[in-house]
């Protein structure tokens, strides 16, 4: 079948083939299935010619924008001369540039990097390593993870154990994993209490300390809408997991590679923590590949143990396609100057979203940092007056996703323990962008009240 035909025939065969991802069968099989065929810069088209602006990066990955012949071009050279070999007691070329790369901003001693397909793999492989590594030193007692509330890492049956979203769990909980405490997040928390820091020792407490292994926390959590923690949050957590001998597990899926104007998060809150996860904008998604990143001692301490080995592996890890793109991803953002684009914009993003939230009475409360916030919805914050259930249902239920669509903005209506609009636009975003993506962000929160209202 040509991959020319109109959009009608696409949505058609779609609606017969595919599965989609996080998307209700009612929303799926209706008329409204859009088919995304090509991209430039911070837009994308679909199959009808509209122009949509990519205001949330893809899923918070395609950080160079869409279209890049560079990219391309570097995937296709390393496909010509050795398309794939695993890096089973081998190596190659690329995976050994975008290892080294990788170590070489990462922060400190974090200078060992294992390679995965994803960001659910990354976690998957933080967890085992974590494991692996108290073993490897005889504290065979300690297997528990200490996560966080509304926290994402990811939805294979381990990284969907550490995730504390409740509706991706629920259906899965007899099948999940149940060395996972959650705790409280950092939302609400101030840095003169930092009780959310005080709650991940309390629970270590709790539980004994010989049988926690790691702790793992999003820099900046995506679930419950952009939380970032209050000063000191961080620099508290590796205390505390110094003083109980727990590991310190940075998920930097979505924070790492310069949404937040650093390579990683970690190094902008002050921490060094022993383990880092990545993926997505390492090769701004244009390969799949993830990983993590760990303390050197750490792998040195479980290559001279007994067993000798981190024992796990994968096919892909370390493709030689993906990695190849990684290194070409992670020259142009050093070329081309992109972390100084997100921290010298991003005092002017705020305030266009600060301005937003000041016109637009259906605007709660704006969080987040550098490209990444959260827009917090409610009935009517001059009367204080929050959804009803119905309101947010109605949001929630596609009212929001009507509403982008009609403006060409594509960015996440989350459900995550309140009604938002969470934005993360690429890291090459200019000001004409910005300017772009808060005029249609107008339009939609003006809709949102006509119809909050009774007008829409």
């Amino acid at each position: 079948m040509s991959l020319v035909e109109s959009s009608t025939a696409q949505q058609s065969r779609a609606h017969r083939h595919m599965v989609p991802h996080f998307t209700k069968g009612a929303a799926w099989r209706s008329n409204l299935l859009g088919v995304i065929e090509r991209g430039e810069g911070c837009y994308v088209f679909d199959s009808d010619g509209n122009r949509y602006l990519d205001g949330l990066a893809g899923l918070f990955c395609t950080n160079l924008g869409h279209g890049r012949q560079d990219l391309a071009a570097a995937a296709a050279k390393q496909m010509e001369q050795l398309g794939f070999y695993p890096t089973w007691g081998w190596a190659t070329p690329p995976a050994i540039e975008a290892a080294a790369m990788i170590a070489e901003v990462a922060p400190d001693d974090l200078d060992e990097v294992f390679f995965v397909s994803s960001g659910s793999e990354a976690v998957e492989a933080a967890l085992k390593f974590s494991r692996n590594y108290h073993v490897a030193r005889g504290d065979e007692g300690r297997y528990k993870v200490i996560s966080r509330e509304w926290s994402y890492h990811g939805t294979t049956l381990g990284s969907l154990s550490v995730t504390g979203v409740p509706k991706f769990r629920k259906p899965f909980l007899p099948m999940l994993w149940d060395g996972t405490r959650h705790v409280r997040n950092t939302y609400g928390d101030t840095a003169a209490e930092l009780a959310s820091a005080r709650a991940v020792e309390d629970m270590i407490v709790a539980e004994g300390p010989e049988t926690v292994a790691a702790v793992i926390a999003e820099p900046v959590q995506n679930g419950r809408g952009g939380l970032v923690p209050p000063d000191g949050y961080w620099p508290e957590l590796r205390r505390i997991c110094d003083r109980y001998g727990v590991l310190l597990v940075a998920d930097e899926v979505i924070c790492g590679f310069g949404r937040f104007g650093h390579w990683f998060t970690s190094e902008r809150f002050d921490v060094v923590p022993d383990i880092l996860t990545f993926a997505k904008g390492v090769t701004s998604a244009y390969q799949p590949l993830g990983g993590i990143v760990v303390r050197r001692p750490l792998v040195e301490e479980v290559w001279e143990s007994e067993m000798g080995m981190y024992m796990h592996g994968s096919t892909f890890g370390g493709h030689p396609v993906a990695t190849a793109v990684a290194v070409a991803t992670m020259t142009a953002m050093r070329d081309e100057g992109v972390l100084a684009n997100v921290l010298g914009n991003e005092a002017g993003f705020r305030s266009r979203l600060d301005g937003l939230a000041d016109r637009h009475r259906c605007v709660k409360e704006v969080r987040g940092l550098g490209y990444f916030y959260a827009l917090e919805l409610m009935a009517d914050r001059h009367s204080g007056v929050e959804l009803s259930s119905t309101e947010a249902a109605g949001l929630q239920g596609g009212v929001l996703a009507g509403f982008l669509r009609r403006a060409g903005l594509l960015i996440r209506p989350d459900d995550r323990g309140a009604t938002m609009l969470t934005i993360a636009p690429p890291l090459i975003a200019d000001d004409t962008v910005l300017d772009d993506l808060t005029d249609r962000l107008a339009r939609v929160l003006t809709d949102t009240e006509g119809w909050l209202q009774g007008d829409g």
